[in-house]
């Protein structure tokens, strides 16, 4: 089978290469290739050896997941949805196939590109709309890193497309500058596939994106945020959503294995390492059961020693999720008792929600091999 060169970065790309019998630096003009021209097409780099473009494209592939559609919201967000391939399962459900989805939010100071991680999810967050599908697998390097590849080259060759606007006179030819690790998946569930992508992503001969503009967000795997200290420390984000265990128990299942107490001190530890100084707690905001302002004092209380500042997402409507959007008084009460306290709040805008693009909506196309989603349907039907 052809090796699909997004699923390998610069360190293995170069050593695929050498069993090629071909040297470093071809490597590198094939990654600049690839992933700052999005060329697929070994003939077109022009480049390169003629006899090498040859055995390229005898043992190699340059593969994205394909579109299935693409939609765009009237504030401008787009969404992909990527076909990742049949479900694997039993013959009766083999006609169907994954699907992944990838939204790409334009601003005026930067683009920012969210990327899921896997086939749905097996976390079970119960606000969740990605949860509510199960999970079927990992996604592959090629999968995730597709994802950018697809975004950042499609969008340039719009036209009329804005460019972000870095501030200080500095003009980006990038449509996406920021890339946030918070689509469908946990990511840390998938953590070498995840990390290789991200060290693509950093890559300068790749696509050269900052620490401080790549974002992995976790529900709480805390072992696994020591690793990512370790091995690639980009920005987190916590996925937070409650003050205290026995609420998050209820709302994020993963807080049973990991308390609190344990999650605030892995932050603490994460900081040494990371690019910012601060972590982002994200905080969906779910009416009558988080959003309350003794609530808001808990989290004070529960953080104080971790230098952090807070997201908060009113939640996002789906069919049978059994939550509401907070009101806007509850939200407003909230943030300024925050604020009050010394922390730097931001409420994340609603976009894209006209396309089910709004944050905890993507859903995708999920083949199940969790179970999860019959044993939903069974103890709903009882």
């Amino acid at each position: 089978m052809p090796q699909n060169l997004l699923d390998l970065d610069l360190a293995g790309l170069t050593a695929w290469f050498g069993e090629l019998g071909e040297k470093p630096f071809r490597a590198r003009q094939v990654f600049h290739w690839v992933h700052q021209a999005g060329v697929a097409d070994f003939a077109q780099m022009t480049d390169i050896a003629k006899s090498l473009r040859e055995k390229l494209q005898q043992q190699a592939v340059v593969t994205a997941p394909a579109i299935n559609y693409a939609h765009v919201s009237a504030d401008g967000t787009r969404k992909w949805l990527f076909d990742v391939g049949p479900s694997g399962g039993a013959a009766s459900d083999r006609a169907w196939r994954n699907g992944i989805e990838t939204v790409f939010i334009p601003e005026d100071d930067r683009g920012t590109l969210c990327v899921s991680s896997q086939v749905g999810c097996a976390l079970e967050c119960t606000f969740c709309s990605t949860g509510r599908q199960g999970f079927n697998r990992n996604l592959t390097v090629a999968e995730i890193i597709g994802q950018l590849w697809v975004a950042q080259h499609s969008l340039k060759t719009e036209p009329n497309r804005t460019t972000p606007n870095h501030g200080a006179g500095e003009i980006s030819d990038r449509p996406v500058t920021n890339v946030v690790m918070m689509g469908m998946g946990e990511p840390l569930a998938n953590f070498e596939n995840v990390v290789t992508a991200l060290g693509i992503m950093l890559d300068d001969h790749a696509y050269g994106l900052s620490r401080r503009r790549v974002t992995v967000s976790t529900s709480g795997l805390v072992p696994a945020m020591d690793r990512l200290a370790e091995r690639c420390p980009v920005a987190l984000a916590v996925s937070l959503h409650a003050p205290n265990d026995a609420l998050r128990d209820q709302i994020v299942p993963i807080n049973k294995k990991y308390p609190l107490a344990e999650l605030m001190a892995a932050c603490r530890r994460y900081l040494v390492y990371a690019p910012r100084d601060f972590i982002t707690f994200e905080y969906v905001m779910l009416a009558g059961v988080n959003d309350q302002p003794e609530h808001a004092r808990q989290l004070i209380e529960l953080t104080r020693e971790v230098p952090c500042k807070f997201n908060l997402i009113p939640f996002n409507p789906f069919p049978d999720s059994g939550y509401e959007k907070p009101r806007a008084d509850a939200m407003r009460v909230f943030r300024e008792i925050l604020q009050d306290a010394g922390y730097v709040v931001t409420t994340r805008k609603t976009r894209g929600d006209d396309i089910d693009a709004a944050c905890g909506q993507l859903a995708g196309k999920v083949a199940d091999k969790s179970g999860r989603v019959m044993k939903r349907m069974h103890k709903e039907a009882a």
